[in-house]
């Protein structure tokens, strides 16, 4: 059996033998390569408890002493890697926008305008049940939603992904759909408000009564193909 520790730029080999230690230099470079991967693990550990944490007691319920009790890191292992609460807050919302928009959909990352009005219900049910199955989707939402009174970044995020954000994405989506002939002319703005709004309030739903989820989905799908129905053109 070996064991090996790193100390320096030297590897300490212990063979078999107690006695015997054998020598292997090893790169600088790539030493630190390993750091570096282990700081980055750390700091998205110490951002994903944090996330946690917000999400079910509030920025004002979370510390520091706990948040490093939970990661089994003394205070001052986090302070090496954020120089508090407020910089892990800010550090998390930034994670929480890029996620977002890479997973989901924004304003910056538009949907692609639908084919054909059963696309439209697809991309619907896809957005809808990745939204409330994402358990960092979840949490984010919720630390939204408790932290929009509090902090001014918190509000314009939640008004962001809970209202406009969701407007914008599908005045684009059936501009596009009106363009390709698929649902009659209308104001695609309002349209687009009409139907983001009972849906965000049914993904609200899944938040605060997770047993309803399965029925929340449901409501959304008919509510879905009542909108096709009404707005869509025959034969589309």
């Amino acid at each position: 059996m070996e064991v090996s520790v790193s100390l320096s730029s030297t590897v300490y080999t212990k063979t078999g033998n107690p006695a015997a230690l054998v020598f292997i230099p090893i790169c600088a470079g790539r030493r630190a390569g390993m750091w570096i991967i282990m700081a980055n693990d750390t700091k998205e550990r110490i951002l994903e408890a944090a996330l946690e944490m917000f999400s079910k007691n509030g920025y004002a319920g979370t510390n520091i002493r706990e948040l490093s009790a939970s990661l089994g890191l003394v205070k001052s292992g986090i302070y090496k890697h954020y120089e508090g609460k407020e910089a892990i807050w800010n550090a998390l919302l930034d994670e929480m926008i890029a996620y977002y928009g890479e997973h989901f959909g924004s304003p910056e990352h538009l949907q692609p305008v639908p084919n054909s009005l059963d696309e439209l219900i697809q991309m619907t049910m896809q957005m809808v049940n990745f939204t409330v199955h994402d358990e960092r989707i979840i949490k984010t939402r919720k630390v939204l939603t408790l932290e929009q009174f509090r902090d001014e970044r918190a509000r314009g995020l939640a008004t962001k992904h809970f209202l406009t954000g969701l407007t914008e994405m599908f005045t684009h989506v059936f501009a596009g759909m009106m363009d390709k002939g698929l649902l009659r002319r209308d104001d695609p703005s309002m349209l687009a408000f009409a139907y983001t709004t009972p849906i965000s309030a049914l993904i609200h739903l899944c938040d605060r009564e997770p047993e309803r989820t399965a029925e929340a989905i449901a409501q959304v799908e008919a509510f879905s193909r009542h909108f096709v129905k009404v707005y869509g053109k025959r034969g589309s």
